[in-house]
């Protein structure tokens, strides 16, 4: 479009709005990698979402009208250099902007995402310059906000109201106005339909001499593939599909060289398959033309609808906006494997010059993502393997070093009561994770009876292998039964394979010694050496998995994510104590 301007609140008639960038910038979304990833049995890393902007009360510096503001949006980086995500339309003569123009990012969980705003009055001689070529520096300065993403999408309403500053980080005696953003998932559909199948009189493609037929029942073993019709004709596997759109239903006899025989196959729509559900009859699977048939042939397999039932797919972002909570435990690890904390070659070594050791890394980098997510940032923290205070080997006690209360203020109470204990706990033996995480599942058992929107993260950061592996495994198939994950840092140079044995992500399930099979996947496991130096952070590789566990607890279980009763939205904000 030519222009830039808006003459109306809100931009109704705005022009020269900017098309988002969804470069390699940390926006946009590629549906092209989201194939891949769901190809390869795994969740897309991140979330689209969509900021919209409004400001109240802004300075104005115009002399015959009011100001003519724009909005800039920036993530901060690592480094502090800050990256544009995109601007807004410029509205005329506003002091209460409602900006039409949305600027895209993609949210994801496991790292910190720094916001940065700007808000610009545009010079009446540019108002013919499309947005993206106004040079800022050319542009009356009105005032800057910052946040992290996290903070907005964790609102009920995932609205959040900030207060602008100058860029000296301080509002002065002036008021500079406020500046709202509001961030909304931008998904296609929700919309899933679960439909339970039956197949009757299935015919035999199974080849046994006639001596195995006497002793065995010779009946196939069917499995169903479900895909749909795209354009060009061909079909692709699905687990959804639209209403009208026709689906493909084949039914194999399935064989263990791989090599499978088809049934019969039939297509049907899910308005199709709904009327069947609805009138309770059967539908005759046909025989597709082959070498040996050279039409398509009725048989006698049907095909039965038992059941079928629409159903809205809840995002992770609909539970935490309306008031569900990550709340976060960290267990350490204190065996003499670490090496004395005195020594510059333990991995307890605590620098004076602030650099952090491994324990502390994880800590900071794994809290300072979660707190946000935890309304009283109040976080239970114990130590394991550690001679405490009386002179006994414990193996779950309170870091803190209180007889009583578990938790601790924050991740900064974390990092103290972990420096404190080096002093005052002798490191001992062995590596037992059975006591940890049955304590951390008490806790979240206990939880159930009084609420079911709190869901607990138990952090555990360790230096050798488990020494307990069976009795860790009967814990967490317990635990898979609970609102529980748990997230373990291998640090330091032992071999950690056996430890890989508790992250079920090749798909076999943990199973205890009575034989009980784990409900769920609740464990993720990463050695820190080998994130150091790769294109992900600890994090990163730790909670990429959580929103997913998390959803299939919560879905499992039935639960909707109704808003619960939450305190009143805070005031605007006019700092941030994170630095952003």
């Amino acid at each position: 479009m030519g222009g830039c301007c808006s003459d109306v609140r809100g931009g109704q008639q705005a022009v020269g709005g900017a098309q988002q960038a969804t470069g390699n910038n940390g926006v946009g979304n590629n549906d092209a990698v989201d194939f891949f990833f769901k190809t390869k049995g795994l969740h897309a890393l991140c979330t689209p979402i969509e900021l919209s902007l409004s400001a109240t009360k802004l300075r104005d510096r115009d002399i015959v009208s009011k100001s003519d503001p724009m909005a800039v949006v920036y993530k901060k980086n690592m480094d502090g250099s800050l990256e544009e995500l995109g601007r807004s339309e410029v509205v005329m003569n506003s002091l209460d902007p409602a900006w039409i123009e949305k600027i895209n990012v993609s949210y994801q969980f496991e790292i910190l995402q720094p916001l940065v705003f700007h808000v610009y009055d545009v010079d009446t001689k540019y108002h013919n310059l499309p947005v993206k070529m106004l040079k800022l520096k050319d542009q009356e300065f009105l005032g800057e906000a910052s946040c992290v993403l996290s903070e907005i999408v964790t609102k009920q309403s995932r609205r959040l109201t900030l207060k602008l500053q100058n860029k000296h980080g301080h509002s002065g005696l002036k008021n500079l106005g406020t500046l709202t953003v509001h961030a909304e998932e931008t998904v296609a559909s929700r919309d899933a339909v679960e439909i339970t199948f039956r197949c009757s009189h299935l015919e035999n493609k199974d080849l046994f001499s006639m001596s195995v037929c006497i002793l065995s029942s010779c009946t196939p073993d069917p499995f169903l593939r479900i895909s749909r019709i795209v354009e060009n004709g061909g079909s692709v596997p699905i687990c959804k599909t639209e209403v009208e759109n026709p689906l493909v239903i084949e039914c194999f006899d399935f064989n263990g060289n791989g090599n499978h025989v088809l049934i019969g196959k039939l297509q049907k729509s899910v308005v199709d398959l709904e009327k069947i559900h609805h009138e309770k009859v059967g539908v005759n699977l046909i025989s597709p033309p082959s070498r040996l048939q050279n039409h398509e042939k009725v048989l006698k397999s049907q095909l039965f609808v038992d059941r079928i039932v629409e159903k809205k797919l809840n995002s992770f972002l609909d539970y935490i906006s309306n008031g569900f909570e990550l709340n976060f435990m960290v267990a350490v690890d204190f065996t003499a494997s670490n090496g004395n904390p005195l020594s510059r070659d333990s991995l307890h070594y605590i620098d004076p010059s602030g650099r952090l050791n491994a324990y502390q890394q994880a800590i900071m980098e794994v809290g300072e993502v979660i707190q946000f997510y935890d309304s009283d940032r109040r976080f239970p923290a114990w130590g394991f393997g550690g001679r405490t205070y009386d002179g006994s080997v414990s193996h779950c006690f309170n870091l803190n070093g209180g007889a009583g209360c578990v938790e601790v203020e924050g991740v900064e109470g974390i990092m103290a009561s972990y420096a404190s204990a080096l002093h005052n706990v002798t490191l001992a033996g062995p590596t037992l994770f059975g006591q940890v995480i049955n304590t951390a599942a008490e806790i979240a058992s206990r939880s159930l009876s009084y609420n079911s929107s709190k869901y607990f993260v138990l952090l555990i950061i360790t230096d050798g292998v488990v020494t307990d592996l069976q009795e860790t495994k009967d814990a967490l198939v317990r635990a898979s039964d609970l609102p529980l994950s748990i997230l373990i840092v291998g640090v330091g140079g032992a071999d950690f394979k056996q430890m890989e044995i508790l992250d079920a992500d090749t798909g076999c399930r943990l199973e205890s010694s009575t034989g009980r099979v784990a409900t769920r996947d609740i464990v993720q496991f990463v050695p820190m050496r080998e994130v150091h130096g790769g294109q992900i952070t600890v994090v990163q590789g730790l909670l990429e998995e959580l929103p997913g566990q998390f959803l299939t607890y919560m879905r499992s279980r039935n639960i909707e994510p109704h808003a619960a009763n939450l305190p009143p939205a805070p005031p605007a904000q006019d700092h941030h104590p994170y630095g952003v």
